[in-house]
C-alpha cells in the first residue's frame, strides 16, 4: 500500500461573526473580522505546500445559511487553487452548514466531491488504495446516531470515516450525531476525521479516532492555537499526526496578579507587563486577542471596580503602543477580592469563600462544594447567570471545581459583591 498524506480539516465556519467587535476599528478589529477567511487561506496555501495527497473537510465549512454569494465564491476560488495542485476535497456539511441550512449554491469546482445527506456514501482514490466514507446531515438537529449505516470497510483499502458528531456528549457541545467511542473502533476503519468539537483531540489510536479542532477561534472560549491535522499514513497505518496551526488571531485568558500593587499605576504597570510576556509568550507572529482578568486579594480592590473603564482603555494604549496589530483588549475584568476577611460574611459571598478556601484538594469537601455551588448561583441575578462569556461563571454552573479553586473565587466572589448578593 502507497504512503500518503492527508489534511483533516472542519470546524471552518467561514465568514462567522467574530464576538466583541462591535464599534471597534482599526488594523486590528478589521484581521479579527476577517480572522476565518485568512486562516483558511493559510490552510490550502500549506497544503499545496506540502503537496499533500488529499483534504477532507469534516463539516461546519459555513457558518450558516449565506449573506450573499460571497462566501460561496471564496470558497470556489481556493477549491480551484486546489484543483491546479491536483488536490481532491472531499467535503462533509454538519450542523451549522446542514442541507437546510444553505439556500444559496454555486457548482463547485470537479476536484471537490461532496457527500450526501440522504444516506452514507463511499469515495474512492483508487490511485492510492483510500476509501472515504461519510453523510452530510440533512437537517441542523440530527439527533440519529449515523455510525451504524455507514458502509463496511472495504479490503485492500485504507478506509477514512468522515463523521461530523458530538460523539458520546463532549462537554460544552450540542448533541450532534451522537455515538459511542466503541461505535466507531468497532466498524473496522482505519482512521475516524471528526468535527463538531472545537478541541483537537486524538481519542484512539489504531483505530485512529481524531477531533481536528477548530481552524480558527472566533472568541475568548476558544482560545490558544487553532488549525488542523496532516496526518501521514505509511503502509496501511497512521505514521504521524502533525498539528498545522494556520490561525492568525490567537485569543488568549490573561490573568494578572496584582496583589503586590499599592497603587493603581502599579497594576497599570502589571498589566502592560502581562501583555508584553504574553505578545513573547504565546503570539508566535498572530494578533493576540487578550482578556485580562485582574486577580488576588488587595487593597485596591474598591478603587480597582470604580476604575474599570479607565483600566481598559490603558490595557488598550499598552497594545496600541507595542503596534497596530500586535494585541488587542478583548475585555478587562476585575476579578480582586478586598483584603476583609470575605469568609466572615453571613451571607452567600461568605459562604462561597469558605467553601473554596476549605477545599482544596480534600475530595470530600470538593463534593460538598460541587452540592452547594448550585444553591449560591441561583442567588445570582438571572442577568449575570446567563453570561456566556464569564468563565468562572460557567464553571460554577458546570460544577467545575477545579477552574474555581484554580481561581480562588476571586471573580465569583467580586462579582456576587459588586451584586451585594
Amino acid at each position: 500500500m502507497k504512503s500518503f498524506r492527508f489534511i483533516h480539516t472542519g470546524d471552518i465556519h467561514l465568514d462567522s461573526p467574530l464576538k466583541g467587535l462591535a464599534g471597534q476599528q482599526g488594523a486590528a478589529a478589521e484581521r479579527i473580522r476577517t480572522a476565518t477567511r485568512t486562516a483558511f487561506e493559510n490552510l490550502i496555501s500549506q497544503a499545496i505546500e506540502d503537496e499533500v495527497d488529499f483534504v477532507v473537510i469534516a463539516g461546519d465549512l459555513y457558518d450558516g445559511d449565506w449573506r450573499d454569494y460571497q462566501t460561496g465564491l471564496f470558497f470556489v476560488k481556493l477549491m480551484g487553487r486546489l484543483a491546479q495542485a491536483n488536490i481532491p476535497v472531499f467535503l462533509l456539511h454538519g450542523n451549522h452548514d446542514a442541507e437546510s441550512q444553505i439556500t444559496r449554491k454555486l457548482t463547485l469546482p470537479t476536484n471537490v466531491s461532496v457527500f450526501p445527506a440522504r444516506r452514507a456514501e463511499t469515495f474512492r482514490l483508487p490511485h492510492l488504495n483510500v476509501a472515504l466514507h461519510g453523510q452530510s446531515f440533512r437537517q441542523r438537529d440530527i439527533t440519529d446516531n449515523l455510525v451504524p449505516a455507514y458502509p463496511s470497510p472495504i479490503a485492500g483499502c485504507f478506509n477514512i470515516g468522515v463523521l461530523h458528531t458530538s460523539l458520546g456528549g463532549m462537554p460544552g457541545h450540542a448533541k450532534y450525531a451522537p455515538c459511542a467511542i466503541e461505535d466507531l473502533i468497532n466498524k473496522g476503519y482505519n482512521y475516524w476525521a471528526l468535527a463538531h468539537v472545537h478541541q483537537a483531540a486524538i481519542l484512539h489510536e489504531r483505530p485512529h479516532v481524531v477531533f481536528c479542532g477548530n481552524l480558527q477561534g472566533r472568541h475568548i472560549r476558544e482560545s490558544g492555537p487553532k488549525g488542523a491535522s496532516l496526518v501521514t499514513v505509511e503502509d496501511g497505518q497512521v505514521g504521524e499526526i502533525l498539528p498545522l496551526h494556520v490561525d492568525c488571531v490567537r485569543w488568549i485568558h490573561l490573568p494578572v496578579p496584582v496583589e503586590q500593587c499599592s497603587a493603581l499605576s502599579d497594576a497599570i504597570d502589571r498589566v502592560r507587563q502581562g501583555i508584553e510576556y504574553a505578545i513573547e509568550r504565546y503570539a508566535q507572529g498572530r494578533l493576540l486577542a487578550c482578556r485580562i482578568e485582574l486577580t488576588g486579594r488587595t487593597g485596591l480592590h474598591g478603587e480597582l471596580l470604580a476604575s474599570v473603564d479607565h483600566l481598559l482603555a490603558e490595557a488598550k494604549a499598552v497594545a496600541l503602543g507595542l503596534g497596530e496589530e500586535v494585541a488587542w483588549i478583548e475585555r478587562l475584568v476585575v476579578a480582586t477580592a478586598s483584603l476583609e476577611a470575605a469568609a466572615s460574611r453571613k451571607d452567600a459571598l461568605g459562604d462561597l469563600q469558605r467553601i473554596i478556601e476549605s477545599a482544596g484538594n480534600d475530595a470530600e469537601l470538593q463534593a460538598r462544594l460541587a452540592t452547594d455551588l448550585g444553591d449560591l448561583v441561583r442567588k445570582l441575578p438571572h442577568d449575570i447567570r446567563t453570561d456566556p462569556d464569564d468563565a468562572v461563571l460557567k464553571a460554577a454552573i458546570d460544577g467545575d471545581i477545579a477552574s474555581l479553586i484554580a481561581h480562588g473565587g476571586a471573580y465569583l466572589s467580586a462579582r456576587l459583591s459588586a451584586e451585594k448578593v
